[in-house]
């Protein structure tokens, strides 16, 4: 009797795995086609359920993918086991092998991982599981969203294979909801949406967004992304594709009226030049950026003044940058030293030619941000210890810390770290709960809340602070290394495609700014996909 023919072991190289691979990033790319095009846009009943809209929006096409795939993987399982005995299976999971985990898993992996166990572990141990679970105060960011996010990021970072159009579906619905924010600042109404909400929310609504710190929140991730492809593009109409996306996101998050913006345009201006003073190129385009910056700028100064009786305006910060005498002279400086550049470039020199002295601009570039944030936190002891806000003038409203600084931001941040210092031990082990800051100030500081502010803070105004009293330091400084670490791999391996800095300065616009912001289930969900895709373009992935 012939002996049975054995099956040859076959692995990631076959056709199988090919098609279970592809099957699988097929899947993905759909879901994630939905999210970048129809999640931003989406509403149902104006800004009067935007949140809740966002949310579904969200949540239940991840799922469903989630869904699938699980699906989709069992039957490639059963299928594997009955024709080469599990062999593919078993090369999948092999990843998982403790001896192999120094090649399947980086710092930003295991960070994210313990992040969501602690998150878990600050449900089970709070005195609010259903609202720690589910999220409380109609922000919906509780453990399950959070877990949804961390599912999400790790589903997209093994098995999406990237697909480039996937991000220009991400900037068209982007412009389409910035042109909507900036006819809002217009007072258009496009949307016929001001008319549902009370008068005095009309200028703190806008788009189809909501809230203007989410909004600008939002459109800091477009910034960021469109600004960090324009400085590396090479195709000439990509290039002004880009160009247009980043010009559009300047005026969009200026006329968003909110503050956090202008944390997240340093960042991106403070962050981008040790990446593209490398190249001659990379100079021009960054020559271009801030020439286009202060252009924006200018231009809404003269729109303020000549429809002052039709926008709704802006102060604060921005007076004090367009209130500068000097801001037109630097504006044409800035476009002169541009056009040398460009002409110093034409003179025979390659645009992809290494600039010698690019190494040398970087070092001095960092020289003078440490010098910028010494001479800060110097003006910040001056004026606080020393009492000396006064001379600061009109940058003493940011230099002066008070409970009224930041809209009241100053109080409860202190409240924050004072409400934390009197939770049992356990509590200040791993927080009170994931999104329950709301009940811990209704419980704890109501009468001194109103008192001291007139208002009612169920949130902290910081995403970071709102995490280490919510699930405690440790998962705090597990999410803060989770982004700091993702976002230097992915810009570390961003020669591996073209989107892989766009996506690394777009989460780092988001974080920036989330230092006086919340995290909510409208832009938040872009930044860890944007994440997750920039950590699949940079880790060392297998294909199966």
């Amino acid at each position: 009797m012939a002996e049975t023919e054995k099956k040859t072991p076959v692995y990631v190289e076959d056709s199988f795995s090919e098609t279970c691979s592809a099957i699988s990033s097929g899947v993905i790319t759909f879901f994630l086609m939905l999210i970048t095009t129809v999640f931003p846009l989406i509403y149902h009943n104006s800004y009067i359920d935007i949140l809740e809209t966002k949310y579904k929006a969200y949540y239940i096409p991840m799922l469903a993918m989630l869904g699938i795939l699980l699906v989709l993987g069992l039957v490639m399982m059963l299928i594997d086991f009955k024709e080469w005995g599990g062999e593919h299976t078993k090369e999948l999971f092999s990843s998982l092998n403790p001896q192999n985990w120094k090649e399947t898993f980086c710092i930003a992996d295991v960070a994210v991982f313990l992040f969501w166990v602690i998150a878990l572990i600050s449900t089970l141990q709070s005195d609010y599981l259903y609202e720690s679970f589910w999220g409380n105060e109609g922000r919906y960011s509780g453990l399950f969203l959070l877990t949804i996010y961390v599912v999400v990021y790790f589903v997209v970072s093994r098995f999406w294979k990237v697909q480039g159009w996937i991000f220009q579906l991400f900037l068209i619905s982007g412009m389409i909801m910035c042109v909507i924010g900036i006819t809002d600042y217009f007072q258009l109404d496009l949307l016929d949406f001001r008319g549902k909400i009370k008068p005095e929310q009309s200028t703190i609504f806008t788009s189809t967004v909501g809230n203007i710190n989410t909004y600008t929140a939002y459109v800091a991730i477009i910034m960021g992304f469109a600004g960090a492809r324009f400085t590396q593009e090479e195709n000439r109409f990509k290039m002004i594709w880009y160009y247009i996306c980043m010009t559009v996101s300047f005026f969009a998050i200026i006329m968003g009226c909110s503050e956090n913006a202008y944390l997240a345009i340093g960042s991106m201006f403070a962050f981008l030049p040790f990446v593209v003073l490398k190249s001659r190129r990379g100079i021009l385009r960054y020559f271009v950026m801030i020439s286009t910056f202060v252009t924006v700028i200018q231009c809404i100064d003269w729109i303020n003044q000549v429809f002052v009786d039709i926008v709704i305006g802006l102060d604060s910060l921005f007076g004090i940058i367009s209130n500068f005498n000097g801001l037109f002279p630097a504006m044409i400086l800035l476009w002169v030293l541009t056009a040398l550049w460009y002409w110093f470039m034409a003179k025979g020199v390659q645009d992809s030619d290494v600039f010698a002295p690019g190494k040398l601009l970087r070092r001095i570039w960092g020289g003078l941000l440490i010098a910028g944030a010494v001479a800060l936190i110097f003006m910040i002891y001056d004026a606080n210890v020393g009492g000396n806000g006064a001379r600061y003038g009109s940058l003493a409203e940011y230099l002066v810390f008070s409970d009224s600084w930041g809209t009241n931001r100053g109080y409860i941040w202190k409240a924050s770290f004072r409400m934390y210092q009197k939770l049992k031990p356990i509590h200040k082990l791993f927080g009170f709960g994931p999104d329950t800051f709301g009940i811990m100030t209704t419980d704890k500081i109501m009468a001194e809340m109103i008192d001291a502010t007139g208002q009612i803070f169920d949130n902290a105004h910081n995403a970071y602070i709102q995490y280490f009293v919510t699930i405690g330091p440790i998962g705090a400084l597990a999410y803060v290394v989770f982004l700091i670490s993702g976002i230097g791999r992915i810009t570390k391996k961003r020669a591996r495609s073209p989107y892989a800095l766009a996506c690394a300065v777009a989460v780092l616009c988001y974080v920036c700014q989330a230092m006086v912001n919340l995290d909510l289930p409208i832009a938040t969900p872009m930044m860890w996909l944007l994440m997750s895709a920039g950590m699949r373009i940079a880790g060392k992935r297998r294909e199966n």
